[in-house]
């Protein structure tokens, strides 16, 4: 029998039922993987005639066993959340995770960024600030160091990024609220950092046309990450203007969300489902607090699961020297809708 040859360890993860990540744990030292695992291991190599790319291999040895992690706030658990995930990833990948925060600003995620090539890391995950970032020193550091981007996108920055279909978790969200109620008002800021934002204003718009209706922006000023009090200040100077055109807001994200619940209460204005409701409120991206918000929060929850897997095992597929040859990766995962008893 023909035995079958693997071109490169992804294939090799497929076929063997191993996992990427054990696999490339298992190269870069045999001895740290569990006995059984690297019998198994052995025996598929032998099975399917893999060998890996020992030039890459070689050189990842020479490279420090870091990966960098690079978030926009760890004072938000959104952010937190995500981290410790992707954490876990590297962990079991054999490589040591090194989390930096950006704390919302640019030349802090530079600062990161000098930081990590200074001690020369494998690799780098970096879930950029976006329209904040100072594009071009971001990308000169993608350009000499491996780098993945998640969450927001730096057009042509690094050699994959992965985060979440904004047109088609909002399209989802704006299609409940209309079907349940009356057509959501967007709320969100006049001038936000994150790309995400644009996007999802976009993908609002395109919404509301599909379902003939017509789209009401309310755009409010505010800067920095304080979004809940942006939410709650501005929420409450809007609901005291009795200047809402519907009784549904469907805010760019939860914090924003969370802040106006918190002025709705302030206003006496009831948030619900029932007949004696006086607003419904929901937002976007399913924060670890939305539940825990007194309605819960209707919301969106992205597949972080999915984007920091992808991630991780595209930084691997960088460091261990299996560059895909078609381009830079883009891949977008949609979210779902969780309904809770806001909205």
């Amino acid at each position: 029998m023909a035995v079958q040859k693997i071109k490169n360890m992804e294939d090799f993860a497929a076929v063997s039922g191993i996992s990427r990540p054990t696999i490339s744990k298992y190269f870069n030292d045999p001895g740290s993987v569990r006995q059984t695992t690297r019998v198994k291991i052995e025996e598929a190599l032998e099975r399917f005639d893999y060998r890996p790319n020992i030039y890459a291999v070689n050189q990842n040895r020479r490279r420090t066993k870091n990966i960098g992690l690079v978030v926009p706030n760890l004072t938000d658990p959104f952010f937190a959340a995500i981290a410790r995930t992707i954490e876990g990833l590297i962990v079991e990948a054999g490589f040591n995770p090194l989390l930096l925060s950006s704390h919302g600003g640019p030349d802090q995620e530079v600062a990161n960024l000098d930081s990590l090539r200074s001690i020369k890391p494998a690799g780098v995950l970096l879930a950029p600030l976006g329209r904040a970032s100072h594009v071009d020193d971001v990308a000169e550091f993608a350009n000499q160091i491996p780098t993945v981007l998640f969450d927001a996108n730096l057009d042509g920055v690094g050699e994959a990024f992965f985060g979440s279909d904004n047109m088609q978790s909002i399209g989802l969200i704006v299609e409940y609220l209309s079907r349940s109620g009356e057509p959501p008002v967007f709320f969100e800021l006049e001038n936000p950092i994150n790309p995400n934002a644009f996007r999802r204003r976009a993908a609002y718009a395109a919404a509301m046309e599909r379902l003939a209706q017509p789209a009401h922006f309310m755009r409010v000023e505010g800067s920095g990450w304080d979004f809940e009090e942006i939410g709650y200040q501005e929420g409450k100077r809007i609901l005291q203007a009795g200047a809402l055109p519907s009784r549904t807001i469907l805010c760019s994200n939860d914090r924003l969300a969370i802040g106006f619940l918190a002025a709705a209460f302030e206003c006496d204005a009831k948030v619900g489902l029932g007949e004696d409701c006086d607003l419904r409120i929901a937002g976007h991206d399913d924060h670890p607090f939305a539940r825990y918000t007194c309605p819960g929060l209707t919301t969106i929850s992205q597949d972080y699961g999915s984007i920091g897997a992808r991630s991780v095992d595209a930084i691997l597929k960088l460091i261990e020297g299996e560059t895909d040859k078609s381009g830079r990766e883009v891949t977008l995962f949609d979210g779902k809708l969780v309904m809770r008893g806001s909205a």
